[in-house]
């Protein structure tokens, strides 16, 4: 069974790097050559309502479905030609019925923010597509942001809709070769076996083409797959699976028919030029995109207007609102810019003397959670017998000469007496001066992608392994407890408001240790004095 289709999106997705920007002779060639060449799907562009774009023609921006009629071919001899809504873009009332000879199908594209607030009036919107004689084909943006929960949702209302085909998009290029393998047997379980998944991919990390044979393989020629690509992978930032690459795959290692060569000259008639002048593919900041799940275009202005480092991009990235990320605000980027630059610090003098007093030692970490005051003795007794470099988080411990590790701001403020005989390391995001500082770069301590990253404890450890310490004990890290009253040593410390996410938090923070204990286990060893709700993460490692 040749149960695999690949739809070329150059026209439309690719397009985007030139805003569209074809002239009408290109359009009519390319669908057609695409078409001759045995392409199963040719999206031809995008299907917009005036407010948001005029049609006069040399662009695939196009208003109404009459007026792609032109480009379709005559005979396309079972293939088929479709264009793409993106749901809030277009008023589906002013939907023209299919004739047969302009596109035949219709894809939607709607965001989990949309699927969340209208669910009602994108299943209205699916329906009318249909009654109007097209196949409708459902993309959902980036499927990352959606639970299992939620996209087993969103495929039982397809289910009873029963559309051409239903996307698994990775928007952003943030997906690994684990994610697509899940969310594909998720649907692949859930979806009713006549409706096809279509791959939609972006090759931030260089895996599109890997994603495309995984699930050519996972298909096992059962389910029917549509691949989404375009010629020389044409696409903004990272750029999209390679039509040409997939071909040549399913000719050589699965007999199909596609013309190889013909598509090869496409890619010289009309996308050499534009490779020349429009850059795209694989690029540092491209992957920090893919890892912050961030428009393209956020990347693009910070490496175009301020030629910045990849690594200061993907620090600017990270401090964008994770749904902000999502779309683009150059003026929000500038004023991060700013901040950014404002707050910017080089450590390495800093870091260099920390390893310097501390490399190869042991030390203990001392966190103000309740157990401290429990395990006091056995703490005193610990410090006695392995005199180990002590460092406290975020307040003064009882063991002067000790470090001070201050990651929270208003810890610091609350602290307010302070005692020249501790030794004070500082996170730059506190942005306090006093004698005896040490202070080292906050971003370069988090851990990026997480909700709750800036946890002191954890950016304490992420210090510690640059430092090179050979042995980390922990004592007063117990996690939280919605039964006790107090978590912490003392009142000042608690906030009623992190009650309700006290699970989110431990989950977070589990997470994080686990990865950190995964990294550093064969150069440090990490331990518990005290007991804590994440002593079985360690143990397990």
């Amino acid at each position: 069974m040749k149960n695999i289709q690949i739809l070329d999106c150059t026209l439309r997705d690719g397009g985007r790097i030139i805003d569209c920007a074809f002239k009408d002779d290109v359009i009519r060639e390319m669908t057609e050559k695409l078409i001759n060449a045995g392409i199963d799907i040719v999206e031809v562009g995008f299907l917009r309502d005036k407010r948001n774009t005029d049609y006069e023609g040399n662009s695939t921006f196009f208003t109404k479905v009459s007026q792609i009629e032109p480009f379709i071919p005559q005979n396309c001899d079972g293939k088929m030609c479709v264009a793409f809504i993106d749901f809030h873009m277009y008023d589906f009332d002013d939907l023209e019925p299919c004739n047969g000879k302009s596109v035949t199908g219709i894809r939607v594209g709607f965001t989990k923010k949309q699927w969340d607030e209208e669910r009602q009036e994108l299943k209205r919107c699916f329906l009318r597509v249909k009654e109007q004689g097209y196949k409708l084909m459902v993309q959902g943006v980036n499927s990352l942001a959606y639970s299992d929960r939620e996209l087993l949702d969103v495929v039982d209302m397809l289910n009873e809709i029963e559309p051409y085909s239903f996307g698994i998009v990775d928007t952003y290029g943030a997906m690994y070769l684990d994610d697509i393998v899940h969310y594909y047997n998720l649907v692949d379980y859930n979806l009713k076996p006549n409706i096809h998944i279509d791959i939609h991919s972006h090759n931030n990390f260089q895996l599109s083409f890997a994603f495309a044979q995984e699930i050519i393989s996972l298909s096992n020629q059962k389910r029917g797959i549509i691949l989404d690509a375009t010629l020389n992978g044409m696409g903004k930032c990272a750029g999209n699976l390679n039509t040409e690459l997939v071909v040549d795959y399913l000719v050589r290692k699965k007999y199909y028919h596609y013309d190889f060569e013909a598509i090869l000259d496409i890619i010289d008639d009309y996308i050499y030029d534009i490779k020349q002048h429009q850059g795209w593919g694989y690029s540092i900041p491209a992957f920090m995109a893919g890892i912050y799940k961030s428009h393209p275009n956020n990347v693009i202005y910070l490496t175009k207007k301020y030629r910045m480092g990849a690594k200061d991009i993907g620090n600017i990235i990270f401090m964008i609102d994770e749904e902000m990320r999502q779309r683009y605000d150059y003026d929000n980027i500038e004023r991060l810019y700013i901040e950014y630059n404002n707050g910017k610090l080089n450590d390495d003098e800093n870091i260099q003397m920390l390893r310097k007093e501390m490399e190869g030692r042991d030390v203990l970490v001392i966190v103000p959670g309740h157990t401290i005051t429990e395990y006091e003795e056995k703490i005193d007794s610990f410090v006695e017998k392995n005199n180990p470099i002590i460092i406290s988080v975020n307040f003064y411990s009882k063991y002067e000469s000790s470090y001070v590790f201050w990651g929270n701001k208003k810890r610091f403020r609350i602290e307010d007496e302070r005692n020249s005989s501790y030794r004070n390391i500082i996170c730059s995001n506190v942005h306090e001066q006093m004698p005896g500082l040490c202070v080292v770069n906050f971003y370069s301590l988090i851990n990026k992608g997480y909700k709750y990253f800036d946890n002191s404890t954890i950016m304490l450890l992420n210090l510690l392994r640059k430092v090179k310490v050979k042995k980390i004990t922990l004592a007063g890290f117990d996690g939280f407890d919605e039964k006790l009253k107090e978590n912490f040593i003392d009142k000042s410390f608690h906030n009623d408001r992190h009650i309700g996410i006290f699970k989110e938090l431990n989950q977070e923070l589990e997470e994080m240790l686990g990865q950190y204990v995964s990294t550093v286990k064969n150069e440090c060893e990490l331990s518990f004095l005290t007991s804590s709700k994440f002593e079985k993460v360690v143990r397990e490692q």
